[in-house]
């Protein structure tokens, strides 16, 4: 019986996705597969039964990455499954920079106890007047699975939209409209665009990448958006702009201490992710990565280890080794289950960065003195018995 703890609330969507091989428990000492999705785990101590953490939403900054590779943990996220929730937010986001409708909302309030509250209306409202979106530029940062989104969507409201993204998967690519148009510098929608919407994920390279260099180059009252990481923005430079003039509006998903004290900012809950469909298609995606990974060693998602997938085990054993990206892994692997007479199927090996995965199908089980002398070899870091 495999055992899950969940350390937040995840949707029964995903949990009743469990089978009667699985057992939920309070316990994380003994768990086998952690579910998560915004609990702070850097200090946790980490059971050494604990296989893999699936996390329920694209963000793992909770999650200490380095730590579990170096334990043999697989970290899974599932990228695109809050797409829709977080494409719909950045529309309303949009809409919400284009026309004063909070101002307006908040003013409607403060009049209520006017008799003569129409006549009023009709008079202030010039106060809360905007534009439309139909026509404008919009720019995309990062075509992935919510920006590519957000870029069909704003060129199907009318807004001529470019999309910047040097790493773009072919998948996203073909999923793009028609109508968008992929540039290679993104420079230029820096120089062009009305609105700036940013789509990438958070590394030292993007750190902070709306700044003050990269809004000079910007038209005067550009409007940005961040839905994507609260620290991709430099919230001094920010503030600055806003106060300038420079930017009009900054929309962001990120309240903290500076943005939510910034004039000219609308600053939302976090609230991308907040809707039933996206926290329940998080919770499958999430069960769905584990069960694959202990039930048959396939990793999808991962952003710790590389993706491998050999499908469901056909043999009578299935080893999996995690392992460091060195030379003559895979010799010392096959060499000491040549010398037990063991003979090797199917095999298959993935590399990504500092660390590698190689799965292998026997045509008998790898049990005891064997398993230990693979344990043994320098470099790996986990050994698992299917």
């Amino acid at each position: 019986m495999k055992k899950i703890h969940c350390l937040n609330a995840i949707s029964s969507y995903g949990t009743d996705m469990l089978t009667e091989e699985y057992s939920m428990t309070d316990n994380m000492e003994e768990a086998e597969g952690i579910l998560v999705r915004s609990a702070v785990m850097h200090e946790m101590e980490l059971p050494e039964c604990l296989q893999a953490i699936a996390r329920a939403g694209a963000g793992v900054n909770n999650i200490p990455l380095e730590k579990c590779a170096e334990s043999g943990i697989v970290v899974f996220n599932t990228p695109g499954a809050n797409a829709n929730g977080v494409k719909e937010l950045v529309i309303t986001g949009l809409l919400l920079a284009a026309r004063d409708v909070v101002g307006g909302i908040e003013w409607c309030q403060s009049v209520k106890d006017d008799p003569d509250i129409t006549k009023t209306v009709e008079k202030g409202k010039k106060a809360f007047a905007g534009s439309e979106i139909k026509g404008k530029k919009l720019g995309v940062i990062g075509l992935g699975a919510i920006g590519a989104e957000v870029a069909n969507a704003a060129a199907s409201l009318g807004m001529e939209v470019y999309g910047y993204d040097p790493y773009i998967s072919v998948n996203a690519a073909w999923g793009l409209s028609r109508s968008v148009k992929h540039i290679t510098a993104v420079d230029k929608i820096y120089h062009e665009c009305d609105y700036i919407t940013v789509h990438v994920p958070l590394l030292d390279s993007t750190r902070g990448m709306i700044n003050k260099t990269t809004i000079s180059e910007m038209k005067d009252g550009v409007v940005i958006l961040n839905f994507a990481r609260d620290l991709l923005v430099n919230d001094d430079d920010m503030a600055e702009a806003l106060n300038s003039g420079k930017v009009h509006k900054y929309v962001t998903d990120f309240p903290n201490s500076k943005s939510a004290n910034m004039a000219g900012a609308i600053v939302i809950p976090h609230l991308g992710a907040s809707t039933e469909e996206s926290e329940d298609n998080c919770a499958k995606m999430a069960v769905k990565e584990l069960m694959n990974y202990l039930e048959n060693g396939n990793i999808k998602n991962s952003v710790n280890f590389p993706n491998c997938d050999m499908g469901v085990p056909k043999g009578p054993c299935r080893l999996a080794v995690l392992h460091r990206n060195i030379p003559n892994m895979i010799g010392q692997v096959t060499g000491t289950l040549a010398s037990e007479n063991i003979n090797i199927t199917d095999m298959t090996n993935k590399s990504r960065d500092k660390y590698a995965y190689t799965l292998l199908d026997l045509e008998q089980k790898a049990e005891g003195e064997v398993v230990e002398r693979l344990k043994g070899i320098k470099g790996v870091l986990r050994v698992r018995v299917l």
